[in-house]
């Protein structure tokens, strides 16, 4: 895999403000929010997506970027926080094990601008809340509504590249025939995946794919991403105004939504209605991370979209070296 080193840029930013991806202006609108589709496989690690209901979303703002490594590093180095000590990852004799790896081992975390991963519903939370407190800004995790508008961008089509899976690796790191390769290698696990090729056999740098017609990149693929609504089996009850869905969670566990699909995610979960879920403590290779929501108001326009310029700089420049050592042709 690239190695990126995170040198002086790094270093510094763990003593200065915190890290500020750029943010998408996500404007308000009326949406028909999931589908008809029967649940993936038995259902229970991916709730129904009905009955389709119309909701009403605020406007809001969103990163255009899911959270990288070394944003999530420098809220670690400089608050102490624990995150999960154990994660899901690929296994050559089970399939599926939980290991003691956490967030920061190499095979999750190769450069400072791949998605964090191997983080919980509880370590995305504690970031968007210590985010805050620092920057006196309204960030935290997307409500589910808030995410499937934001991923749709105005389409109704089952992706927000269009109805046709064919194309989807221009527009996603997904399940695909580099990854089926390196799962044979690295685990001796055969794989049924869409046949394309996005790339890259894992995990890539951020924003290594055309963004949706909001400007935003990774909504399909490259990590799941947990919002903010625990786990209701369907969408009987739950809000039209695009809040998240905190109460009368499902009675079968402390279960929170996960969005977007991962690298190791198959067409069907790529859809811009499908959900996952996961426990509030559970951590995953296969792929959970998170993205950076805010609410409108509280600084101007240019500031707030703006972002960090030294992140931004050395995020294409990973990007640029990703594109180098031919994980993805030059755009």
């Amino acid at each position: 895999m690239l190695i990126l080193a995170c040198a002086v840029f790094c270093s510094a930013q763990a003593a200065s403000a915190p890290i500020l991806p750029p943010m998408a202006s996500i404007p308000a609108g009326v949406f028909t929010m999931g589908s008809t589709e029967p649940p993936i496989g038995d259902g229970s690690h991916n709730p129904a997506e009905g009955p389709p209901r119309e909701v009403r979303v605020a406007p809001f703002r969103l990163a255009k970027y899911e959270t990288t490594v070394a944003q999530f590093r420098q809220f670690v180095a400089a608050t102490g926080y624990r995150a999960a000590s154990e994660c899901w990852e690929f296994d050559r004799s089970d399939g599926i094990a939980l290991t003691k790896s956490g967030w920061n081992a190499p095979a999750h975390a190769p450069t400072d601008y791949h998605p964090v991963m191997c983080v919980s519903w509880d370590d995305a939370t504690a970031y968007v809340q210590w985010l805050a407190r620092e920057t006196g800004r309204s960030f935290r995790l997307p409500s589910e509504a808030e995410w499937e508008y934001a991923a749709r961008a105005g389409t109704a089509t089952k992706y927000a590249s269009g109805d046709t899976p064919e194309q989807l690796c221009n527009y996603a790191n997904m399940k695909d025939r580099r990854f089926k390769a390196a799962a044979r290698r690295d685990f001796g696990l055969e794989m049924l995946v869409t046949d394309c090729d996005d790339g890259a056999e894992y995990t890539a740098v951020v924003g290594m794919y055309a963004p949706n017609g909001y400007g935003l990149h990774d909504m399909m693929g490259n990590v799941a991403e947990w919002v903010a609504d625990c786990q209701h089996s369907d969408y009987r009850g739950a809000p039209a105004d695009g809040a998240a869905w905190s109460q009368g969670c499902e009675a079968e566990g402390d279960y929170f939504i996960t969005r977007g699909g991962s690298y190791s995610a198959s067409r069907q979960v790529l859809r811009s209605a499908a959900r996952g879920h996961g426990g509030r403590g559970n951590a995953s290779s296969l792929g959970e991370g998170f993205r950076i929501a805010e609410d409108t108001g509280g600084c101007t326009a240019s500031a707030c979209t703006a972002g960090d310029a030294a992140f931004a700089g050395a995020l294409a420049a990973a990007r640029q070296a990703q594109r180098d050592a031919g994980a993805r042709p030059p755009e």
